[in-house]
Formats: C-alpha cells, structure tokens, sequence
C-alpha cells in the first residue's frame, strides 16, 4: 500500500520535527520508532517517549485509504538525509515492511505493529488557554533555560517553572546557584496557574519554535501542557513539585550599581576564564572609583587581569563568583548593555537590562 509520494523534503521537515525526543536505546523497542498513520490524503506522523509525545502531519498522501505502522525513526531519519535535496520519495507498506523508494535507491525497513504504539492520554480536566507569538515564547524561554538544573536530585529544578497570572506570563529557572526571571505582558486577563515543565520539553520548544509572529496556543492543565503552533503538537507531562519561592531570591535594595557593555564584559570574562582553577572557575571582581578589574588564577600560580572602565562612584569592593554562571547569563542575553547591582561580598548579584524589569538574573557569590 503506498503511503505517500512526495519531495524528500516534504517528509524530512516534519519527521525532523517529531525525532528528537525519540531516544537511541530505549528499554521499549517500539519507542525507537516514529509512528505513521494514514488517512486518506493526510499523513500523520507521531513520537513519544512516554514523557512527551510531538504530532506533525506531511501532504502528499494519495487515495482515500487508512494504514499506521511504526518504523525505526533514526534510520529513516538518516535514510532521507542521504538522499539528493531533489529527490521524489514514496513510502510503501509491504508485508510488515516499510519500503523506501527515491530515483534508483530502495530501502527495505522493519516496522512494529501501529496498535502497540504507546499514546499519551489528553488531560481533559479544566485548561488556562494562553496565546502568544511564537518569537514571544521562544524569547522568553532563550531568556532563562541555561539556568534550569541538571539531574538534580531536587527534580522539581530540573525544569522550568511557567506562572500566568492575571494579565502576565512568567518564567523561571534555578539550579541553586542562579536564578533566571522574565516575563512578558499578555492581552487576557487571566486565573493565576503554576506548572513546572520537564527540561526537555524546554529544550524541543526551544528547537521546533519559529522565530516569528505566528500563533502559539498554550494549554495548561493540572498534569499536562500542550503547545500547538504550525502544524505541530507537543504533549508534555508535567513536573510535581514545591518550586522554591522565586520572588524571595530576587534582591531589591543592591546599591551600588554598575552599567556596562555586555560584549566588553563578555570578551574580558572569557579571558579572564582561561586562567580559572578548572574545578572551581572562580573570578573575582574587584569594584572601585572608575575602575572594575576581572582576576583569576590557578593552582599553577598563574593570573589574570581584566579592567574595565566604568561610570562608579561607591565604595571599593571584592566579590567572587563562578565564571561560568556570569558568562551563561551574558551569551544568553542578546543586548548592548547590563546592568550589575552589588550590596556587598555575601550577597548575591543582580544582572539586569537598563530599561527592561521583565528580566532579572540572580547569582550566588562565592568565595575566593
């Protein structure tokens, strides 16, 4: 039975779109595959990986008949990859193999029966329906995703905390040495709704979404998060846990404050690095009349000094921190300029954007 006839193209864009959540070895053989469900002239295609599931469809499916197999997704994934940007491609089911034809190649693939294929059920409790751009969305999360957790025994930060309330979206991430905020303004008025989304499902948003105005509809339930935008669906399940109360971590009374160009400050941090203790990545930054110096050094007693020029007129001060959490927040941040607010060595420093509070980046001292 022929599936599909179309341009590799056709069917690479959206099997692109739902393999990468697909894992290479997985305990469930079948969870390897993509599964792809005809209709007639629709062609559905789905991956899951119990967790998140992702739903495209591609055109070019011919006849009016129905058929679902599951094949292995990598392989082809990596078949169409191969073949000629040009090339016309037809997919055809044949004694429980998926045969692929493109000018004088053939592929022969092993497939798994459709009915095992594992679906993730459709929360249907009442949903917070949220719409924003695209661009909106895929900014907000570039804003704070670099500061999520990673397999942290603290699971609940091994994700992102999305908050709407009332006419406002909030996201959050922290490891418990940082903490990235941002926030954008929405056109409803809306219930005030707490989720945690799964790192990974941050990570596929972060890939799949475009970087233009198109709609991108949000739906919040109590287990389960649902963002459909083009013509792709994502499911994702949800992380249950306690998030630590983010607006407590946020300082606001940092007095002394210090404005700078963040590729000036980017380039000397990524000097100043070079020269870190490999283990700890500390920098110390010394604040005074004018003047802010970058120093590092390592066990090998060697050193590093960065200074910068800088409109301050406060008290001297000499405060450390993890380089690499200070250069996270500045390869994220695509603007000219930051902002540091300091109060003194024990307490942590606020990163923010001249003019923009909808941004604001926390981070831990530490000692040197």
């Amino acid at each position: 039975m022929l599936l599909i006839k179309t341009s590799r193209d056709n069917l690479l864009g959206p099997l692109q779109a739902v393999c990468g959540i697909v894992e290479k070895r997985h305990t469930l053989p079948i969870l390897s595959n993509v599964l792809i469900e005809k209709n007639g002239d629709q062609l559905t295609l789905l991956a899951t990986d119990i967790e998140i599931q992702i739903k495209t469809h591609a055109s070019g499916a011919q006849g009016d008949d129905k058929a679902a197999v599951t094949v292995a997704a990598r392989k082809l994934q990596d078949i169409l990859r191969s073949l000629p940007e040009s090339a016309e491609i037809s997919l055809t089911l044949e004694d429980k193999r998926l045969q692929v034809r493109a000018t004088k190649s053939r592929f022969n693939l092993q497939t798994l029966p459709a009915d095992d294929y594992p679906r993730m059920a459709q929360d249907k409790s009442e949903q917070t329906h949220l719409q924003l751009t695209q661009k909106q969305f895929k900014s907000l999360i570039g804003f704070v995703q670099y500061a999520m957790a990673q397999q942290d025994i603290r699971y609940y930060l091994n994700g992102l905390l999305l908050v709407v309330t009332g006419n406002e979206i909030r996201v959050v991430a922290t490891d418990g040495h940082r903490l990235a905020y941002a926030s954008e303004a929405l056109p409803d008025n809306l219930p005030r709704t707490e989720v945690i989304l799964p790192r990974k499902t941050v990570t596929e948003l972060s890939r799949l979404l475009a970087d233009n105005d198109d709609a991108l509809d949000i739906f919040l339930a109590p287990n389960q998060a649902t963002f459909r935008f083009g013509s792709i669906e994502l499911v994702s399940k949800l992380i249950d846990g306690k998030f630590p109360d983010y607006e407590r971590v946020i300082p606001q009374n940092h007095n002394k404050v210090v404005t700078l160009p963040r590729s000036t400050l980017l380039q000397s941090l990524q000097r100043a690095a070079i020269l870190t203790n490999e283990k700890f990545r500390g920098v110390r930054v010394v604040l005074a009349p004018d003047s802010l110096k970058i120093i590092s050094s390592n066990t090998d007693q060697e050193e590093a000094q960065e200074e910068l020029e800088v409109a301050y007129e406060g008290e001297a001060m000499d405060i450390g921190f993890n380089v690499t959490y200070l250069l996270d927040v500045l390869n994220n941040v695509s603007v000219d300029d930051v902002e540091i607010r300091l109060a003194d060595a024990n307490s942590s420093a606020l990163i923010t954007v001249p003019g923009n509070d909808r941004f604001k980046y926390v981070v831990m001292p530490m000692r040197i």
